[in-house]
């Protein structure tokens, strides 16, 4: 009986691969794969018409480890080949227009560099935008709300409108420069005007989100992303100088966003399997001020 019982023991050992120190092998997971994991986690519908697709490489390649962040720039590029990452999940284009159309880029030096590198380190780029949105809670929302700490401070469930303690816009801005060290905004609007329900737009969702917003008459700021000039910022002068309690603070759009990837990582670490590192990538400003 106690032999059996070896010989049980061991020809277990030699199926699993333990016997003498050996592991069994890891099971290779594609990007493809990855992507389809994704696709089962959020919970709106997958729509066919959307960015949210692969950019570069072979999706069917098997997977070493997964870069997260707001741009695939060169920094990130090489950031992600030294972290052994050959999947980067990206929020915005990789080829500098929204639906990454390449082309009128053929034959521009700076493209033909980008897509050399990506090719000859095999990346396998995939844009996470508008599901990301679209799912519930929205992810980038998520993200960002929890940077600003403002979980405490929701008016409702929509991740859009906040009420705080009376401030002064100033100060209001000065607590923003806190969590933001180094970063400039724009901002338009009286700095005495005192501030209690704030409204969140991140990104850039356009003038009729912002006026959506800015039109309810409880909200006193809104914290943007970005906009052209001729829009929200026109909008908004006009009405702080009709003597109206309404300002605008833009963060940039990196500023509004990327806190949203960063969950975006530690989301993807709920499902996707142990055996596959993912690294969050911080872009950060793409420009200085001067």
């Amino acid at each position: 009986m106690y032999f059996k019982t070896i010989v049980i023991v061991l020809f277990v050992q030699v199926l699993s691969g333990s016997l003498f120190g050996q592991q069994a092998p890891k099971k290779e997971i594609s990007a493809n794969q990855v992507i389809e994991m994704i696709k089962g986690k959020v919970t709106c519908p997958w729509s066919a018409n959307t960015v949210d697709t692969f950019k570069s490489g072979n999706p069917d390649d098997a997977v070493t480890g997964i870069a997260v962040c707001m741009f695939p720039d060169m920094k990130a590029l090489k950031q992600a080949v030294a972290d052994k990452c050959n999947l980067i999940i990206v929020h915005e284009p990789t080829f500098y227009s929204h639906t990454d159309e390449t082309k009128t880029l053929t034959d521009d030096p700076v493209y033909q560099d980008k897509f050399k590198f990506i090719n000859d380190h095999h990346l396998i780029i995939w844009r996470f935008h508008d599901h990301i949105h679209r799912t519930n809670p929205d992810g980038i929302y998520v993200g960002v709300v929890e940077k600003l700490g403002w979980e405490k401070n929701k008016a409702d469930n929509s991740l859009t409108r906040f009420k705080f303690e009376k401030v002064k816009l100033s100060d209001f801005i000065l607590r923003l420069k806190a969590i933001f060290p180094g970063s400039s905004f724009r901002v338009i609007g009286n700095p005495e005007m005192m501030v209690t329900n704030v409204a969140l737009a991140l990104g850039a969702p356009g003038f009729s989100t912002h006026l959506k917003l800015l039109q309810e008459k409880n909200i006193d700021v809104l914290v943007a992303g970005e906009a052209p000039e001729w829009e929200t910022y026109q909008y908004v002068y006009d009405a702080q100088l009709q003597g109206k309690n309404k300002a605008v603070i833009f963060l940039g759009h990196t500023n509004s966003e990327e806190a949203g990837m960063e969950y975006c990582a530690k989301w993807l670490k709920g499902f996707i399997p142990a055996a596959i590192p993912i690294h969050y990538i911080k872009n950060g400003s793409s420009f200085n001020t001067f």
